[in-house]
């Protein structure tokens, strides 16, 4: 039986893979912290294992048994979280889990779970996997620097494949439900009228594309990871106004109005104590394309999206529902 360890197996996309790969009839480890929430886990046989991805001591033979190894912790972007936790986490956690994994006659094969971010806003054509790193804020720029840390492994001949989810939602994610509720209860607004393109993947799609990476991909390669098409945040915005049932958003604001306004918060935010609800990654975000081409992962991987966003959106929203986050 294949042995698999995950780390950040509590978390959205960590235990999405860890359900699908129950499924296969795997035997699987879970790297945890002690105070962690396993609570997405019950009823998956995981035999679990304590430690920190940001301790290299505490990793100290927790690969010796393993056939594979998916690396997921990690801290998405936001506001009031300093630029040297993103690091410790990402840069020094994957540094710590790669080096005592070559430590080993007969290392796992690892895959490393990224972000299309590393590329930074994107204009023009979807980019794919040579365009050049050009991280725009902490969360992309220790992401860029996890990856460095992967590919110097790899090219020591460490079996290490990297993975490119890109904005990852679906049932389990509580990371953008505060967008659906906004949405539903009409405080969502665009920016610049929506005109910004992202690239939205539903959780199945991205659980199959990842694990196509870690069976099939390559030594020292990166995939891109995606849904069907890019969408403007307009039409993202009216696809889940009309799943939940809400009027579509009518306010705007230009991106200079919006940054100064975020701007405001964080700093009311660092002075008041309180987690300002804009910041200026966030009007960033909602207001940059970043769109990505998936077709290396589908030649190389026959790796194909299935889920189109409303499709997505429609499960997104009944799971919501089933749990009362959204009415």
């Amino acid at each position: 039986m294949t042995k698999v360890l995950i780390t950040g197996i509590t978390g959205f996309v960590g235990s999405a893979l860890a359900r699908a790969l129950a499924a296969e009839d795997v035997e699987l480890f879970g790297l945890v912290r002690p105070s962690a929430d396993r609570s997405r886990l019950d009823g998956v046989d995981v035999t679990w294992l304590e430690g920190d991805v940001s301790v290299r001591e505490s990793l100290a033979g927790m690969f010796d048994w393993v056939d594979w190894v998916i690396h997921t912790a990690g801290m998405l972007g936001r506001a009031g979280v300093p630029e040297s936790a993103y690091h410790q986490l990402h840069v020094n956690g994957t540094s710590n889990v790669l080096g005592e994994i070559e430590k080993l006659d007969n290392p796992p094969k690892v895959l490393y779970v990224s972000s299309p971010g590393v590329l930074g806003p994107i204009s023009g054509p979807p980019a794919d996997e040579t365009a050049p790193h050009a991280p725009s804020n902490p969360y992309e720029r220790s992401k860029a620097a996890a990856e460095m840390v992967a590919h110097i492994y790899a090219r020591q001949g460490l079996p290490v494949v990297i993975a490119r989810p890109e904005f990852v939602y679906g049932p389990g994610d509580w990371h953008v439900l505060g967008l659906f509720q906004a949405i539903q209860n009409g405080r969502f607004f665009t920016i610049d009228h929506g005109r910004a393109t992202c690239h939205p993947t539903y959780i199945n799609d991205a659980v199959d594309g990842m694990l196509r990476c870690l069976k099939e991909g390559q030594r020292g390669q990166v995939y891109h990871i995606g849904g069907p098409e890019p969408v403007t945040f307009r039409v993202l915005a009216d696809t889940i106004a009309t799943a939940v049932g809400a009027t579509p958003p009518t306010r705007n604001l230009p991106r200079w109005l919006a940054m100064a306004g975020a701007t405001a918060l964080e700093i009311g935010g660092s002075l008041f104590k309180f987690t300002p609800p804009l910041s200026r990654d966030g009007v960033a975000f909602f207001s940059e394309d970043r769109c990505f081409s998936w077709q290396k992962a589908h030649q190389e991987l026959s790796y194909t999206p299935h889920f189109d966003l409303e499709t997505g959106v429609q499960k997104t929203v009944a799971w919501y529902r089933e749990r009362g986050l959204l009415e």
